[in-house]
């Protein structure tokens, strides 16, 4: 007979479950294949970008202006590790429906799950797998990163990590989901359908609905192609970081329900509804936290220091009218050179766009179609422009206030560099793959007596 669930769970050790599960992730040969299939194809993208990076800084050498455009971040960073997030998106499903589709296929899940564990604890083990498997799979990409800081490239901490971070909450969701298709599947293959769905959707989501207004904007909000977007761009997001993680939180406890066998259908389908009620409430709820932190080096998400700690002490709300189609190129400027900014900075700002219901088509005859009015307090001014340098001036005169003396020496240098690449054709093409191959080999003949000793302890516990 099976124990009582609190005796059960109390004295049940975790250390087994966990090395059972780092086994069943490292004797498959799904994680050494997608690392070797991941070795060609990001050791090409970082051939490309530090080919292009070293073009460019070849004149950015010449010249201190175009010098200051040069950011390793947008020229090496995100072009390189974006082989990575294609390879999260196509292979790593397959590697993450390991931890649970073998053992469903075969029988071993009804074994599984009367071990002295709760359905929790055993989702919780196999992201933990997931995790491991993450951290194995994104040495290619670490790797690429060392190679250009060896070769003098330059590093900014605080963007590098924020990156990395972003792909780590990424990998996460893309291996939670796989979990979640994994248990309402009852095959590896339409496991791996089902998350590609997810995965592959989210890049049609992306071109069908983004850029549109109302309930389609947060339609596409949803997208995982939105996830890393905002990374790359050196932006670290709490809302962003809390609802990536109700997602995972979701799909787990989706994973969860649906785990067990022998389970009624109704019953799975009633808890089903529940928990997606409730991570959707907490999606919507995440749309409210505002704070984000700007980690980039040369400060292009935010204004200048001094405007910025002038207009957080505005203390009025500022409410902007945008009388422009979604589509409008001019729209998309206003919003990264400037809205974007100033919710960020001011502590109460608003924003509504007129047009957002209509195309630019439609708004062609319209003589105010272009204005932005800002309205602080008691008074407003209209504007067509969508620099800074126009706006923030017009909004201290909205607020009285005198504008704020430049500081000297703010400017990026930027960080042009010519660099080789026979290294990292030779590591990519030939060292890493070796290594890789050497780690398989070992994989597949030391773990064996530590699976064994799991196993039997796994066998002492349920009797």
């Amino acid at each position: 007979m099976r124990l009582p669930e609190t005796f059960r769970v109390q004295n049940a050790p975790l250390r087994p479950l966990l090395v059972k599960e780092l086994w069943d992730i490292l004797g498959g040969r799904a994680l050494w294949t997608m690392l070797l299939l991941m070795c060609p194809l990001i050791g090409y993208s970082f051939f490309q970008a530090v080919s292009l990076y070293g073009e460019a800084s070849t004149a950015g050498l010449q010249s201190p202006v175009l010098a200051g455009s040069l950011s390793p971040l947008d020229g090496v960073l995100v072009p390189t590790l974006g082989a990575f997030y294609v390879a999260v998106t196509l292979l790593f499903p397959f590697v993450a429906i390991r931890v649970l589709g073998q053992e469903k296929e075969s029988g071993a899940l009804r074994l599984l799950v009367q071990l002295p564990y709760r359905s929790s604890t055993l989702i919780a083990a196999k992201l933990a797998a997931v995790l491991a498997a993450w951290v194995l799979s994104s040495i290619p990409s670490l790797s690429a990163i060392v190679i250009w800081g060896m070769q003098g490239g330059h590093l900014s901490a605080p963007e590098t990590l924020n990156l990395l971070f972003g792909h780590l909450l990424y990998g996460l969701l893309v291996g939670a989901i796989a979990l979640f298709a994994a248990s309402v599947s009852e095959s590896a293959a339409t496991a791996a359908i089902v998350t590609l769905a997810f995965t592959i959707g989210s890049w049609v989501l992306d071109f069908t609905v983004a850029g549109q207004p109302a309930l389609l904007a947060w339609i596409a909000r949803l997208s995982l192609t939105q996830v890393l977007r905002t990374f790359e761009q050196g932006l670290l997001s709490a809302g962003l970081v809390v609802g990536i993680g109700a997602a995972m939180f979701g799909f787990a406890a989706l994973a969860k329900v649906w785990l067990p066998p022998g389970v009624q259908l109704r019953d799975k389908v009633i808890r089903s509804i529940a928990w997606v009620l409730v991570v959707a409430l907490a999606l919507g709820l995440t749309t409210q936290i505002k704070l984000s932190f700007d980690v980039t080096e040369d400060r292009r998400n935010s204004f200048p220091a001094a405007d910025q700690h002038l207009l957080a002490s505005l203390a009025q709300p500022l409410v902007v009218t945008v009388n422009l189609a979604p589509e409008d190129p001019r729209y998309a400027d206003l919003q990264r050179n400037v809205l974007a900014k100033l919710e960020r900075a001011l502590p109460k700002v608003s924003i509504r766009l007129v047009s957002g219901r209509q195309s630019l088509a439609s708004n062609a005859g319209d003589d105010r179609y272009g204005e932005v009015e800002y309205t602080y307090g008691t008074r407003s001014d209209v504007s067509r422009s969508t620099s800074p340098r126009e706006i923030l001036p017009m909004l201290y005169g909205l607020a009285g206030v005198s504008p704020p003396a430049p500081a000297a020496g703010g400017d990026y240098p930027g960080y042009p560099l010519v660099a080789g690449r026979q290294v990292a054709l030779l590591w990519f093409f030939v060292g890493l793959p070796l290594c890789i191959a050497l780690a398989w080999w070992w994989s597949r003949r030391l773990p064996e007596p530590i699976a064994a000793r799991s196993r039997r302890r796994f066998t002492h516990e349920d009797d």
